[in-house]
């Protein structure tokens, strides 16, 4: 047997760099996002050349009742999934004043980074105690919320709401699954170059540049893909409940 891992929100960005990472520790994969996508299609091609079994997983992590059905369907393709990175997220529908924040707003992201992140990680977990687990395969749940989890983006209020609730659903977890020996790992990354950050990135860039972050310089989705990979391979051995600041030292403070 092998690890096997769904990396959700994984054609694309930070997602995919997981799902690569994970590949080459020889992690079967499944590769998710939405259904019809070329993207999802060329993901899957990427994560094949690395030579590991790979599934496409079109489904929106989004609609609960889908779940159950997807989990199966990941299964009877590449085999009893060792791994859960919740990775699929969303940003605000508009940046502004978040006294002009819309329901519509704030529930698309409470939904998807929050809510899908919760019930999705319930249904895997409920599928791991229901088997017995090999002794020698380590179990895991990584979701990657953000450094907004934490400091507060006044622009994006919704969003920030969304991350800090995840990152708590991460605590929570970890303390219901210790006991099962099933790790749970909050990464929060910071600045990082993907699709999502594009229409600000160079301000981003700029702010890096002039000591927001202690390196300098922005991140690359490779380097949260390997954080997630370290963690998922079991190589931070005896822990669990952690939250890993993908953020270059954005949030240590500083006088």
């Amino acid at each position: 047997m092998r690890q096997a891992a769904l990396v959700t929100g994984s054609s694309r960005g930070i997602g995919l760099a997981t799902a690569e990472a994970l590949a080459r520790q020889g992690f079967a994969i499944a590769v998710n996002g939405p259904a019809r996508d070329d993207e999802l299609a060329r993901a899957v091609d990427r994560i094949a050349a690395l030579g590991v079994p790979v599934a496409a997983a079109p489904f929106d992590v989004s609609d609960i009742a889908l779940h159950d059905a997807a989990l199966a369907r990941i299964e009877a393709a590449i085999g009893p999934l060792t791994t859960l990175v919740n990775n699929a997220g969303v940003g605000v529908m508009q940046r502004g004043d978040l006294l002009e924040v819309s329901p519509e707003s704030w529930d698309r992201c409470l939904s998807v980074n929050a809510r899908a992140l919760f019930f999705l990680s319930q249904a895997f977990a409920r599928r791991l105690l229901a088997r017995a687990r090999p002794e020698d395969l380590f179990h895991s749940i990584v979701n990657i919320t953000s450094s907004n989890a934490n400091a507060v983006a006044v622009q994006r209020a919704e969003y920030c709401a969304s991350k800090a609730a995840a990152a708590m659903v991460s605590k929570a977890l970890a303390v219901r699954l210790g006991p099962e020996n099933i790790a749970v790992y909050d990464v929060q990354p910071g600045l990082i170059v993907t699709d999502m950050t594009a229409p600000v990135i160079e301000s981003y860039r700029a702010r890096a540049e002039q000591g927001l972050t202690l390196f300098p310089r922005l991140g690359m989705p490779e380097e949260v893909g390997g954080i997630v990979a370290s963690l998922a391979s079991g190589r931070l051995p005896y822990t669990t409940g952690q939250v890993i600041s993908a953020d270059a030292g954005m949030l240590v403070p500083r006088f």
